[in-house]
């Protein structure tokens, strides 16, 4: 058996998760990567010294802190953890429910949150850890359609800020990585999802077309998610702090910097008014 560092990853069956297994497997850690099918995790990386396969889904909250000693039991600490698992929906707001709302807050952001919940004893009780939230560009520059994703995404990247400050006294860190479009199966029917009652009078809107993209260009996405995984990895294991925010891909770096210039230009005519709101003592 291994003895590195110990990840901890969600979703790690399909997609970047696995690439997140795969390069941390080679890179000397030992691994717990969970789904919700631990079968999925063996036939998406086989079995191999230092990685366990553990059942876990995130939107069970009973089965959460069991599938978390699963891993304290098989390794002793985690190290890492990757909250990685989450789907997206893409349609316009007025044609998603409460109930398709609701369900993917679940997954993408309380189900984050829960996961967390359950590693941070263990980290702080070994006054080290870093968490690494997986987010995305669409998190800070929003696409029509994207509505429910990208809501949910901006919340993972204010919960990744805020754990950031809360766990630095207890010597743990937390990321969140803002990947831009990769070469993986995220944009197959099994990981986007559409409303299930669709409005015709979108059809033609941007709302619509932002979809359509998205299910059209599955695996012919630019990033390379090896070279994402392994650009993750090479940061978790150096020795400086984390970054709060990494933008992965030509896409995401680009739509960082526009969107940070965007909003200090879209104040300037108001600046001085805004400040006079202030209200000295």
């Amino acid at each position: 058996m291994f003895d590195g560092p110990v990840w901890m990853i969600t979703g790690a069956s399909r997609g970047l998760g696995s690439e997140f297994a795969k390069v941390a497997l080679e890179g000397g850690c030992r691994v717990a990567a969970t789904a919700r099918r631990p079968e999925a995790v063996s036939e998406a990386l086989g079995k191999q010294e230092g990685l366990v396969a553990v059942a876990l889904d995130v939107c069970d909250t009973d089965t959460i802190a069991d599938a978390v000693q699963r891993v304290l039991d098989a390794f002793g600490r985690i190290d890492v953890l990757v909250n990685n698992a989450g789907y997206g929906i893409f349609g316009a707001l007025e044609e998603t429910t409460d109930a398709e709302t609701r369900a993917i807050f679940d997954t993408n952001v309380f189900g984050m949150m829960n996961v967390t919940r359950a590693v941070l004893p263990a980290m702080r009780a070994q006054g080290a850890g870093r968490i690494v939230n997986i987010g995305s560009m669409a998190s800070f520059a929003c696409d029509p359609g994207g509505a429910l994703y990208d809501s949910t995404k901006f919340a993972v990247a204010a919960v990744s800020e805020a754990l950031a400050l809360e766990m630095k006294g207890f010597g743990i860190e937390s990321m969140v990585v803002e990947p831009g479009m990769f070469r993986t199966n995220f944009f197959d029917s099994s990981s986007i999802r559409s409303p299930e009652a669709p409005l015709d009078v979108y059809d033609g809107t941007p709302a619509r077309g932002a979809q359509e993209f998205c299910l059209g260009h599955n695996h012919r996405q630019h990033g390379d998610p090896r070279k994402a995984a392994q650009l993750v990895f090479d940061i978790v294991s150096a020795d400086e702090p984390l970054p709060l925010w990494l933008p992965v891909g030509k896409d995401s770096v680009k739509k960082f910097e526009t969107k940070l210039a965007g909003m200090i230009d879209s104040v300037q005519p108001f600046k001085e008014r805004c400040c006079d709101c202030f209200v000295d003592e």
